[in-house]
C-alpha cells in the first residue's frame, strides 16, 4: 500500500545508496558531511529537519514508519539548484511530541503548512511519498498559496478503494488482516508485535527483502531498530478513528498547482487502483512510472526518481 511501513523495510537497505550523475547534476567526488539536524516550532509541535542549498524551496515529506533520513541523501545533489529540506513528521524520529487525540493526514498537512511558514520556505515544491503524499495533497488543497508544485508518490487514499473496481476486497483485507490487528496490539502496549503484524502482512502482499517475503523476525537488528524508532507514528495512526480521512473527489479535481503522479511499476494492486483514480481526476497531471520499482521507488531507484523530479521541477 502507500502509507505502510513505507521506506523502512525493503527501503532501509538502499536508502543510503550514494547518489550522483544521471540527472544533470555533477556527481560529488566524496560524500559531503551530514547536514546538521535542526528543530523548529511549527504550530503546536517541534519538528526536526535538515536542509542544504539556497533558492526555490523543495521539501520532502516521508511516508509512515520513516523519518527525514529516507531523503537525506537527496539533499546534496539537489542543493546545487534548490533549497532542499527533509523533515520528520510530528511523531517520527527524532521528534518527541506527545500524541493527542485522533491523528490523520489533515493534522500532518497543517503541520507542514506551519513548517513552511516558520522556515520562510513557501511557495515550495512539495515532494510526498506514501502518507507524506497524502499530506502533500491535502496541503495543496487547503493551502495552495504555499505550494509551487506537488509530487505525489502513491498517496494512500484508502477510503476511495471500496468504490473502485475490485477495491472492496483489497480494502477489507488491509483493514481486517493488518490495520485492525496492528491497532489492537498497540492498544495492548505491544509495539513490537504491532510492527510484526504490519511487516509480515506486507511481506505476504509483495514486499520483499533479498528476494524473499519481508518478515519482521528476519529483519537485521539495525532495520528493526529504525522501525521501532518510528513506531509512535504508526501507533497514532492505527489507533486513530480516522487515519485515512475521505477526500472529496471534486476538491481533489479542483487542485490547480502543477502535479506529478509518481508510481512504482510493480507496486501493490491497491496503489495502482488509487493512482488510476487520481489520473482520472487530474488529467493534466504529469505521470512517471518508475520501471521495476515497487511502492518504495525512492529507496529502490533514487537516481531515477530524482532525475524524473528534476525534469518536472525545471518546468515549474
Amino acid at each position: 500500500m502507500s502509507t505502510l511501513f513505507a521506506n523502512s523495510c525493503a527501503a532501509i537497505f538502499v536508502t543510503c545508496l550514494s547518489l550522483g550523475g544521471g540527472d544533470g547534476f555533477p556527481a560529488a567526488a566524496a560524500a559531503p558531511p551530514p547536514a546538521q539536524v535542526k528543530v523548529v516550532r511549527a504550530g503546536d509541535v517541534e519538528l526536526h529537519y535538515v536542509e542544504r542549498g539556497t533558492g526555490v524551496p523543495v521539501i520532502f515529506v516521508h511516508g509512515s514508519v520513516d523519518d527525514y533520513r529516507s531523503f537525506e541523501s537527496q539533499l546534496e545533489p539537489l542543493s546545487q539548484r534548490y533549497r532542499v529540506i527533509a523533515y520528520s513528521r510530528r511523531y517520527n524520529f527524532p521528534n518527541a511530541n506527545t500524541p493527542s487525540g485522533d491523528h490523520s493526514a489533515l493534522v500532518e498537512a497543517e503541520d507542514l503548512a506551519s513548517l513552511l511558514k516558520a522556515l520562510g520556505a513557501s511557495p515550495a515544491h512539495v515532494v510526498g511519498h506514501s502518507y507524506g503524499a497524502y499530506t502533500a495533497l491535502i496541503l495543496a488543497m487547503k493551502h495552495p498559496e504555499l505550494v509551487r508544485s506537488v509530487v505525489l508518490a502513491e498517496p494512500p487514499l484508502l477510503r476511495w478503494l471500496p468504490e473502485l473496481p475490485g477495491g472492496q476486497h483489497l480494502y477489507a483485507d488491509f483493514m481486517n488482516n493488518m490495520w485492525t490487528p496492528t491497532g489492537r496490539a498497540f492498544g495492548l502496549g505491544n509495539a513490537e508485535q504491532a510492527l510484526r503484524i504490519t511487516i509480515d502482512w506486507f511481506g505476504k502482499n509483495g514486499y520483499r527483502i533479498d528476494g524473499k517475503p519481508a518478515r519482521f523476525d528476519a529483519l537485521p537488528e539495525e532495520t528493526r531498530g529504525f522501525i521501532m524508532e518510528n513506531s509512535l507514528e504508526w501507533r497514532a495512526l492505527t489507533t486513530s478513528a480516522d487515519a485515512y480521512p475521505m477526500l472529496d473527489r471534486a476538491a481533489v479535481k479542483a487542485v490547480t498547482v502543477p502535479i506529478l503522479l509518481m508510481s512504482g511499476q510493480n507496486t501493490m494492486q491497491m496503489n495502482k487502483q488509487i493512482d488510476a483514480e487520481l489520473q482520472r481526476l487530474l488529467p493534466k497531471a504529469e505521470t512517471a512510472v518508475i520501471r521495476g520499482a515497487t511502492h518504495e521507488m525512492w529507496a529502490e531507484q533514487p537516481d531515477v526518481c530524482r532525475a524524473r523530479l528534476v525534469s518536472f521541477l525545471a518546468k515549474h
